[in-house]
């Protein structure tokens, strides 16, 4: 009988420790995403290593997916088909999310990395007291040249683009607020006007570019720079600094009319399903040492003032890359001009490149 009693109170002991722990892993799982979280985020835009580094220390799991344009991005979130528990949004496309109600705040207490990124990237108008935002990346977009097939021909102007010995030579990126951007910057008026007239004027000036424009592509413009099979992009900062790294006789520069300063921060969605490990990832894609690997593999300007104590000099004292805050003024970022008037700026897109087809 008392071996009987034994092994029933040995029985009921460990059911007891079963289902604590059952308990404990079901809770873990609730607050953790079951050790997974998923990432969404522009194509090769971070180093791989890394996420394998977050693995292996946090011992969550991570699931990575790309985007191609803040649109499409925006779009799959407020979808909800699939939940992401971190983004890499631009300035405007946050603004945009949080009047959805697409976004979370972020617990800054679960940051303290946060103090490693310089004041200037912090608390800015899209995203006051970075209440729902933390910066990841920031560049320009200009002008990428290769002068060895040019005669020399250097890019001071966006006015130059239209230049008669430039025919078939220019890419241009697949992005409207780009594209009209520097219709707009080459006559001067505000890359983030909502006129008619200067909208209209841009578009027009823009389509007598027909000639000279090779091709209108996304990704693609970096492989094609690399293989010499144009000698003009406009361009965003990293890829062109991909583009240098392969080949030394290229360019970048920030034509003098200004142009697009931007800025890529990461947040977290309102439907994310690990917030406790998206905190974990965000802090550990600001810790110094990681931040410096991350932009030494994307080409980007980095935000992290001490990554940058880390990283080559010859890189960031690269004014191209790294303009001083002066040179900073006569740039603007992008603004949230509101869903009408983005689908203008589509619009006059679509009838610039029909334009050129016929």
């Amino acid at each position: 009988m008392k071996e009987l009693v034994r092994v029933a109170i040995a029985i009921v002991v460990i059911s007891t420790i079963l289902l604590y722990t059952v308990n404990v892993l079901e809770k873990s799982s609730a607050t953790s995403g079951g050790g997974t979280i998923s990432v969404y985020n522009w194509g090769e835009y971070i180093d791989p290593e890394l996420i394998k580094q977050f693995e292996e220390e946090t011992n969550i799991s991570v699931v990575y997916e790309t985007f191609d344009s803040n649109e499409s991005m925006m779009t799959k979130i407020e979808q909800g088909g699939t939940t992401y528990d971190v983004a890499m949004p631009s300035e405007y496309a946050i603004e945009k999310m949080k009047e959805n109600k697409l976004l979370q705040p972020i617990d800054h207490a679960l940051i303290p990395n946060l103090k490693n990124i310089d004041p200037y990237f912090l608390d800015l108008p899209f995203d006051p007291g970075n209440e729902y935002s933390i910066p990841y990346f920031w560049g320009t977009v200009g002008i990428a040249f290769n002068p060895t097939l040019l005669d020399g021909q250097t890019f001071e102007s966006w006015n130059d683009l239209w230049d008669p010995s430039l025919e078939q030579e220019v890419i241009l990126v697949d992005s409207a607020r780009e594209v009209i951007g520097l219709g707009l910057n080459s006559l001067g008026y505000s890359l983030n006007s909502t006129d008619m007239d200067e909208l209209r004027e841009a578009t027009d000036k823009l389509k007598t570019m027909g000639p000279n424009v090779k091709a209108i592509i996304g990704d693609e413009i970096v492989e094609m720079m690399r293989r010499e099979e144009a000698a003009v992009a406009v361009i965003w900062s990293g890829q062109a600094a991909d583009v240098m790294w392969v080949n030394e006789d290229i360019d970048y520069v920030v034509p003098e009319e200004g142009s697009n300063l931007w800025f890529d921060n990461m947040i977290i969605p309102k439907t994310a399903d690990n917030v406790e490990g998206a905190h974990a990832f965000i802090n550990f894609m600001l810790d110094p040492e990681v931040a410096a690997q991350n932009a030494d593999y994307v080409g980007y300007s980095t935000p992290n003032e001490k990554a940058i104590a880390l990283m080559d000099p010859e890189v960031t004292e690269d004014k191209r890359f790294y303009p001083p805050e002066e040179l900073r003024e006569r740039l603007e970022v992008y603004e949230n001009l509101g869903l009408e008037m983005l689908g203008t700026y589509n619009e006059l897109f679509l009838e610039f490149k029909m334009d050129m087809e016929n």
